[in-house]
């Protein structure tokens, strides 16, 4: 029976960590075990890299976060990071933000600042630097040029879609599922496609 019970355990764990959101709405039976369990998994991500993780956040252990001297990663209270994504810094997610399964995003140089509550859904890439295209040189020894990007507050990037280095997204826009952005989203717009275009907005929406 005790074998049994780890076993489900176990499994609840990694339901919570492709599923981070039932993470905040846990039973007060379960509450106990899985912030002890978070606490632990937080505490060696913020030993092994540099990594600031506020109160109140779920960091599945599959996740894979990266940040050396000088590309913090900085986690806003009540944040949620799903399993297999891969998130190297510098980084700062504002409160609430969550990124689901299997997102990348990768800082570059000049890093990615997510505002609060923005949703990132699963696969969504999200990368801040670029190579030159030069004819003159093979493309492995073209120069990385990093401008970051900005998402803002209540922004819905959806699943698979990607966000190309220099780009600011608006607060409360949503990026639709597969679109690729590689010009600044206004604040309230609902982009599709590759590239991204307008082709809504929210305040039209009931």
């Amino acid at each position: 029976m005790d074998d049994l019970k780890a076993l489900r355990r176990e499994q609840h764990k990694l339901r919570l960590s492709w599923m981070p959101w039932l993470y905040f709405s846990l039973k007060p039976r379960h509450r106990a075990w899985a912030e002890a369990w978070q606490q632990e998994v937080q505490a060696r991500f913020m030993a092994l890299e540099t990594i600031q993780i506020a109160e109140g956040c779920f960091v599945a252990p599959e996740a894979r976060l990266f940040a050396e001297p000088g590309r913090t990663l900085v986690i806003g209270p009540g944040s949620s990071i799903a399993a297999d994504t891969f998130l190297h810094g510098p980084a700062v997610l504002g409160r609430g933000v969550s990124i689901n399964a299997r997102a990348s995003l990768d800082g570059g140089a000049g890093g990615i600042h997510i505002g609060d509550g923005t949703r990132i859904a699963t696969g969504a890439a999200l990368y801040a630097f670029n190579h030159g295209l030069a004819p003159d040189r093979p493309l492995r020894e073209q120069p990385v040029t990093s401008r970051g990007i900005r998402v803002g507050a209540d922004v819905w990037i959806g699943a698979n879609a990607g966000i190309t280095d220099g780009v600011t997204v608006g607060d409360h826009a949503v990026v639709g599922m597969g679109a690729v952005v590689t010009r600044d989203v206004p604040a309230w717009a609902i982009v599709a496609g590759v590239p991204a275009r307008v082709v809504g907005d929210r305040r039209e929406k009931r």
